[in-house]
């Protein structure tokens, strides 16, 4: 089924290294084949070349497909913030390079969500496992996430494998790019939730990825806790900011066991509170009193 011409553009963003040459024509491939698609595909080179690109757009569609050189590794929030800039669609799918779409229909259901519920800023994705293993937790952008096939609002979104209304995107000032990597969904989470958007986790979109652990980057546990300092002198009243701070100390001792990998933490939970955090808009009492009845207080 093609789509009206009235209907809602979606766009696509992928980042990529240029070190994922199947993968990336994998993951172009599922964006070109969605059913109701046509899509816009922005491929970002963070810092490297665009490998060659064989995913063919199929006979008939007006899907295109654009490629973007980085000079440097900016980053995952800056990436993505630069290949929405070179968007033109309503919404804006973020896709890894590493990850496909599990099947044709994905488009049209993203599609059909946005053009129905005005209040809806972003579609976080389920991602499943392509070899048929159990999933990942962090997968499931809630605390209960025992159920993956359960749909819910949720406070916050998986960049990689989720659609965001470009228009509240752009209001609340996009990703933020300091980050580098880590959290930086949450903060543009809070100041959506903040301007009265919903964001749902749907069951029903499904994104394959391979399962591998975010230990993987080499700055993970200081990138993870200086980002979660900014995030709260960005976003919390003090009150809040506080406890949120001092329980993520705690959580870190309990779950962690690697001294290197504490150290790295609290290096980086250090320079969160020295470096500049960006612009300070906390949220009101209204928007962490929803953000509790969702079952993500700000405190945890």
């Amino acid at each position: 089924m093609r789509q009206d011409d009235d209907a809602l553009k979606l766009s696509c963003v992928i980042l990529t290294m240029g070190n994922r040459v199947a993968e990336l024509n994998r993951a172009v491939e599922s964006a070109l084949n969605q059913a109701d698609g046509d899509i816009e595909i922005v491929i970002v080179g963070n810092g490297a070349d665009v490998p060659p690109i064989t995913a063919q757009i199929p006979p008939g569609s007006k899907a295109t497909i654009k490629t973007i050189r980085l000079p440097e590794n900016v980053g995952i929030p800056e990436g993505r913030n630069r290949g929405v800039q070179e968007c033109t669609g309503d919404v804006v799918l973020f896709l890894d390079d590493d990850g496909w779409y599990a099947n044709s229909k994905v488009a049209a259901h993203i599609r059909e969500r946005f053009a129905t519920e005005p209040d809806l800023a972003v579609i976080s994705l389920r991602v499943m496992d392509p070899d048929g293993g159990a999933g990942q937790r962090r997968h499931v952008p809630r605390l209960r996430a025992g159920d993956p096939a359960r749909s819910s609002e949720v406070t916050t979104f998986l960049g990689g494998a989720s659609a965001v209304r470009r228009s509240a995107f752009l209001q609340v000032g996009g990703l933020p790019e300091k980050f580098f990597y880590a959290h930086e969904e949450t903060d543009l989470a809070w100041r959506l939730l903040g301007e009265g958007y919903r964001i749902e986790y749907d069951a029903e979109t499904v994104m394959y990825h391979p399962q591998v652990p975010p230990t993987r980057h080499p700055d993970f546990y200081r990138l993870n806790a200086r980002n979660r300092v900014w995030l709260a002198r960005r976003n919390l009243p003090w009150v809040l900011a506080v406890p949120y701070l001092v329980n993520w100390i705690v959580l870190t001792l309990i779950r962690e066991r690697s001294l290197s990998a504490l150290k790295a933490w609290f290096k980086g939970f250090f320079e969160g509170l020295r470096e500049p955090a960006g612009e300070r808009r906390p949220m009101t009492w209204r928007t962490a009193w929803r953000m509790l009845r969702l079952g993500r207080p700000p405190i945890v």
